[in-house]
């Protein structure tokens, strides 16, 4: 939120009125981290699936990461997330689950591509 202190005075002659305005802080716009595109949507190769700041998803089959972070579609097809148990080094008792987003690929039917002529 917006702290502002507004102080208005006249200076001794009264002739002028100054205005004064502190700001504590400045309120900006959130970042919008998060799913984009959630479980059993359709995605197009490109789209960005989530954002985050860290690493809170990994990606995937067919799915790319970038330099943010961001996560984004590597293929047309049907988003799907698993959370899988990983065993690390960490002390006895401690449980850590990681989310993967993948991405089911279309059947290629009636599809291809001309790699070369023979």
């Amino acid at each position: 939120y917006i702290v502002s202190i507004s102080t208005l005075y006249r200076e001794r002659d009264g002739s002028s009125l100054v205005d004064w305005v502190c700001f504590a802080s400045k309120k900006s716009p959130g970042r919008r981290y998060g799913f984009k595109k959630t479980d059993g949507n359709f995605v197009h190769a490109g789209n960005i699936l989530a954002s985050q700041r860290l690493m809170r998803w990994q990606p995937g089959a067919h799915v790319g990461i970038g330099t943010n972070n961001t996560l984004y579609a590597l293929e047309d097809g049907i988003v799907s997330t698993e959370t899988f148990k990983v065993i690390t080094k960490l002390p006895t008792g401690t449980v850590l689950y990681k989310t993967f987003i993948n991405i089911v690929p279309n059947k290629q039917e009636g599809k291809f591509k001309l790699v070369g002529m023979f």
